[in-house]
């Protein structure tokens, strides 16, 4: 089984709950903060980042790129947006899904294959697309089962 947990030399951490599942192909790199809950599915080659992972300015990057193929990564975090991420308990992520930086997706949610999770996610919702939107509320029960 191939899954990837990255923090990059600036920072990051990962935290993930218990009784969670983590598929195959799935990669989670953090340059702030990734917190993952209890009893959570996270499908297969699912990507979760909490960064951009290089400044968004063009000379900035490049001299940043520069700077990392001569020295190796850098340790220095620098103009390089990033923002926590939170997944709360009950949440299933299905396949090919990619969260991105700042997001919150709450207790129960559902995440359809193939989304793009670019806004915050209520609680015992399912959303889906690209970008992921609302498709209809779950309930606790469709939810636990």
């Amino acid at each position: 089984m191939f899954m990837q947990l990255c923090s990059f030399f600036y920072g990051g951490e990962i935290k993930i709950g218990k009784d969670s599942y983590i598929g195959d192909g799935v990669r989670i790199w953090s340059g702030e903060k990734i917190t993952i809950g209890n009893d959570v599915i996270i499908g297969h080659n699912t990507n979760i980042i909490d960064t951009n992972s290089h400044e968004t300015d063009m000379q900035e990057r490049q001299k940043s790129v520069r700077k990392q193929l001569e020295l190796g990564y850098q340790k220095e975090k620098g103009n390089i947006e990033t923002a926590p991420i939170i997944i709360k308990d009950n949440v299933w992520i299905s396949y090919g899904v990619s969260i991105l930086k700042g997001i919150t997706i709450g207790e129960g949610a559902i995440i359809a294959a193939n989304s793009v999770v670019t806004k915050n996610v209520e609680p015992f919702t399912l959303v889906a697309g690209n970008p992921a939107v609302f498709i209809k509320k779950i309930s606790n029960e469709t939810a636990a089962n």
